[in-house]
C-alpha cells in the first residue's frame, strides 16, 4: 500500500537544524566543527546584526569539520558564528523569466530591475547527456564573418575555443559572433571580466535586434571564486534548461582561463595539491565536464558554445590551451603578429581548425576551402625567402600561385565589426580569389 502523501512529505521534512560554529577565518578559507555536509554543499554563515547571512561552498570535508570558500562577499565575521545548511542555494535557477536579463552567478538581476521568479530549480551539475543521445552538428551555423563561415565552418552545437593572449581583439570578436549569429536563445557568461567590458556586452545584447532573449551572467574579477564558478554553472543551467525544449542556444563564455583560475583557488582551499603552473586536480576534471554538457541533443535541441582561452604567454602551449584544444571540436587562434598590423579579425588560418568542416560543407565549398587552406599555407611557408629577395618567380608553380592570390586572400580575410556577410557571399567571393587571384 502506497503511504499518503503527507506522511511522504513529513518523513522528508528536518525538523532539527544542524548548525556548527566557525573556527577558523584564514581570508578565502573558512573553517567550522559542522554542519553535517557534503562537498558541494552551501552554507549561510552568520554576519553582524541587521546583515544577510553570507554564502559559502564546502570544499572538504574532515573528521573534525568543514572547510568552506565563500561565494558570497563576506561581511565582518567572527569566531563562533553559526554555520547551517543552506539548500535553497544548492540549486540553479532557470526558467523564460531570465531571457533579457542581466544576473550574477546566484541568479540575482544585476540590471537594476525587479526579481525574477523561475520556472523550476535544477541540480548545478546538470543533467549529462548519454554518451549516444550527443550528436554530431548537421546543420551549419552562419556567423557572417566571413573567414570563420567559408575557411572554419561552424555547426549548431559544436564546441568551439577562441584562443589568443591579451589585447588580440578576443572580446570584440566574441562580440560580433553574438551580434551576428542567428539563434533561438543566447547566453553571454562573463568570469573574471571587467566591469567595463561586462557593462559594454550588456548594452550590446540590450540594443541588439531580440534582447529579449538573450541574457547575461557575470562574475567581475573582483568577485569570490566561488561566484565566478557559479556564474558559469548558472550559464550552462539556463543553456540546457532550453535546449531540453528543442531550442537552439548559443553559449559564449569569456573566458575559460580565468574560470580554471577560480577552480585552482577552490581546489588549493581545500587542500589539494598544485600541478603544473600551480593548477589543481579538479581543474582537469571541470573542465571536459563543463563542455561535454554543451553540443546537439538526439531528437532537438543544441547548445552551440563559443569558449574564449586567454594564453599567457603569445604561445599556446599552456595546459588549460592545450587539454582545451584536446576536448573540443575545433579552435580559432588569433594572432598577435595580425592584430599589430590591424588586421581584424586577427585569425591565424593556418593555425586553425574545424573539425566538422567535412560533414557541414559539400564537396564543391569542402574542396574551395582546402584550396585556400594550401595556398595560404604555402605563402606563409615561403614568406621568409619572399620577403628577403631569396625567392624567384618561376621557381615553383604553387608559390606563384600562393603570391598571386595572396593580396586578395588577406582582404577577404579583414572584416570590420559592422560588415556581416552572408555565407552564400562569402563561398562565391572565395572562389574567385581561388581561381584567378581576383576579388572582382
Amino acid at each position: 500500500m502506497k503511504p499518503h502523501r503527507f506522511i511522504e512529505r513529513l518523513e522528508q521534512a528536518d525538523f532539527a537544524l544542524a548548525i556548527g560554529r566557525l573556527r577558523r577565518i584564514g581570508g578565502e578559507v573558512l573553517e567550522a566543527d559542522g554542519p553535517s555536509a557534503g562537498i558541494g554543499d552551501y552554507c549561510e554563515i552568520e554576519g553582524p546584526a541587521g546583515q544577510a547571512p553570507a554564502i559559502a561552498e564546502v570544499v572538504a570535508v574532515e573528521p573534525c569539520g568543514v572547510r568552506l570558500t565563500p561565494v558570497s562577499r563576506l561581511p565582518r565575521l567572527s569566531l563562533g558564528a553559526r554555520v547551517t545548511r543552506a539548500p535553497q542555494a544548492d540549486d540553479i535557477a532557470v526558467g523564460d523569466g531570465f531571457g533579457g536579463r542581466a544576473i550574477d552567478g546566484l541568479g540575482r538581476p544585476l540590471d537594476g530591475r525587479g526579481a525574477i521568479w523561475p520556472d523550476r530549480r535544477q541540480p548545478r551539475a546538470g543533467r549529462m547527456l548519454p554518451s549516444l543521445d550527443r550528436v554530431s552538428p548537421k546543420e551549419k551555423l552562419v556567423t557572417g564573418i566571413c573567414a570563420i563561415d567559408a575557411l572554419l565552418p561552424l555547426g549548431k552545437g559544436q564546441r568551439v575555443g577562441i584562443f589568443a593572449a591579451s589585447g588580440v581583439g578576443k572580446t570584440s570578436l566574441i562580440e560580433q559572433i553574438a551580434r551576428q549569429t542567428e539563434c533561438e536563445r543566447m547566453v553571454l557568461c562573463l568570469v573574471g571580466e571587467r566591469g567595463r567590458e561586462v557593462d559594454k556586452l550588456w548594452r550590446m545584447l540590450r540594443d541588439g535586434a531580440n534582447p529579449a532573449r538573450s541574457t547575461l551572467v557575470a562574475a567581475t574579477a573582483d568577485e569570490s571564486a566561488g561566484l565566478r564558478l557559479r556564474a558559469i554553472e548558472q550559464a550552462v543551467g539556463l543553456a540546457e534548461y532550453w535546449r531540453e525544449r528543442g531550442e537552439h542556444v548559443l553559449l559564449v563564455v569569456d573566458s575559460v582561463t580565468r574560470l580554471a583560475h577560480a577552480l585552482r583557488e577552490i581546489g588549493l582551499a581545500a587542500g589539494q595539491p598544485p600541478t603544473i603552473r600551480g593548477l589543481t586536480p579538479n581543474v582537469f576534471s571541470a573542465l571536459p565536464r563543463l563542455v561535454e554538457r554543451c553540443g546537439a541533443a538526439r531528437g532537438g535541441g543544441a547548445i552551440t558554445a563559443i569558449m574564449t582561452v586567454l594564453s599567457e604567454t603569445n604561445d599556446v602551449d599552456d595546459p588549460v590551451v592545450e587539454l582545451m584544444k584536446s576536448v573540443l571540436d575545433g579552435h580559432i587562434v588569433l594572432s598577435r603578429t595580425l592584430a599589430e598590423k590591424r588586421h581584424f579579425p586577427a585569425i591565424d588560418i593556418s593555425r586553425s581548425v574545424s573539425r566538422l568542416a567535412g560533414e557541414l560543407l559539400d564537396q564543391d565549398a569542402l574542396e574551395l576551402s582546402r584550396q585556400a587552406h594550401r595556398l595560404i599555407a604555402t605563402f606563409e611557408e615561403a614568406r621568409p625567402m619572399i620577403e628577403s629577395g631569396l625567392y624567384r618567380a618561376g621557381s615553383s608553380a604553387e608559390i606563384d600561385r600562393a603570391i598571386t592570390v595572396q593580396p586578395a586572400l588577406d582582404e577577404f580575410l579583414r572584416q570590420g565589426a559592422a560588415e556581416p556577410g552572408g555565407w552564400n557571399a562569402s563561398v562565391e567571393r572565395l572562389a574567385r580569389i581561388v581561381a584567378g587571384g581576383s576579388d572582382a
